[in-house]
């Protein structure tokens, strides 16, 4: 039995006096090739100078015998199964919840589709450890080519209905060098303590796809946390480095979760700025996309508007 299926139980003399606990959380669905390499290279991280570290897989509702196989393939990690696909914010928030009750002092979001350098753990818990209410993210370039960044922190502004990576397919030359303030945590890699996933709360299941990361990093600035970009820990993620190389499906389900997410933050004059803001973003999206040839794709931003407005749930639109 592993330390999370004993639970909140355990004491410091089972874990060793004064060791904390970090719990990595893995999402996985169909994915058993990635999350087995996501769970090697976790393996060869560093432990945090006076942490432990437990790594956790969810099944999101896998078809594949995913977690059957990782079981046997990792008797140390605790795999739990679901037995249906409850998408990021869902599969995220039971890991989450069991590593709270299992008394985890830290709780870090990793994708499965990821590669970890062997510094990342203990490079992001110590910059966390050395800002008070902080949580951090780190320097995610792409796998391939790897020295393409995909994410260098972020910009994150209701008010212009803006929220964007920074130094997207920028070539990583080592220029981000120093920890900074970020406008959001990525869910790929996002790190807080215990008393930030408390006070702020888990991911917010109303997003179908994408921009639970978002909101959770709003919810936190608005209580006070500080969001840290980590360049010294680093990470590559398995997604396309092609501009433009979304399905019209991920640009319509990025729409739609933008638009809750913006309407749901809005403050104050933001509430009249943000859609006006968000309609021209879109609009130069739109032509781009019908420059490049990729009328599907283009189409796909007005169709979400329209299904928005319909109130049509974005749950209900196949992929």
């Amino acid at each position: 039995m592993n330390d999370m299926e004993r639970g909140a139980g355990v004491n410091d003399m089972e874990r060793g006096a004064g060791v904390k606990r970090l719990a990595v959380v893995i999402l996985n669905w169909n994915g058993l090739a990635d999350t087995r390499a996501a769970l090697a290279s976790l393996a060869r991280c560093t432990a945090p100078a006076g942490w432990s570290v437990q790594r956790m897989v969810v099944d999101n509702g896998s078809t594949d015998g995913s977690a059957e196989a990782l079981r046997r393939e990792f008797p140390d990690v605790d795999v739990v199964a679901l037995g249906e696909n409850r998408r990021f914010a869902g599969g995220n928030n039971r890991g989450l919840g069991r590593a709270l009750a299992a008394g985890a002092d830290a709780i870090m979001l990793l994708n499965n589709d990821t590669e970890a350098d062997p510094a990342l753990l203990a490079r992001l818990v110590e910059a966390m450890e050395r800002a008070p209410r902080s949580a951090v993210a780190p320097l995610i370039d792409f796998f391939a080519p790897r020295d393409r960044i995909w994410y260098a922190g972020a910009r994150l502004v209701p008010a212009l209905g803006l929220a964007q990576h920074r130094g997207l397919r920028d070539v990583d030359r080592g220029q981000h060098r120093d920890v900074a303030p970020t406008g959001y945590l990525t869910g790929c890699c996002m790190l807080a303590p215990r008393a930030a996933w408390e006070e702020v709360g888990l991911l917010d299941e109303r997003f179908f796809l994408y921009a639970e990361d978002s909101d959770w990093s709003l919810r936190a600035r608005a209580a006070g946390w500080t969001l840290l970009f980590v360049p010294q820990a680093k990470l590559w993620h398995k997604v396309s480095a092609s501009s433009g190389a979304a399905s019209p499906w991920k640009i319509y389900q990025r729409l739609r979760a933008n638009l809750t997410l913006f309407a749901t933050h809005a403050r104050g004059v933001a509430r009249v700025t943000w859609l006006p803001c968000f309609i021209v973003q879109q609009k130069i999206l739109f032509l781009w996309l019908l420059a490049r040839g990729r009328g599907r794709a283009a189409w796909a931003i007005p169709r979400a508007f329209v299904d928005a407005a319909r109130g049509r749930p974005a749950a209900e639109v196949p992929a």
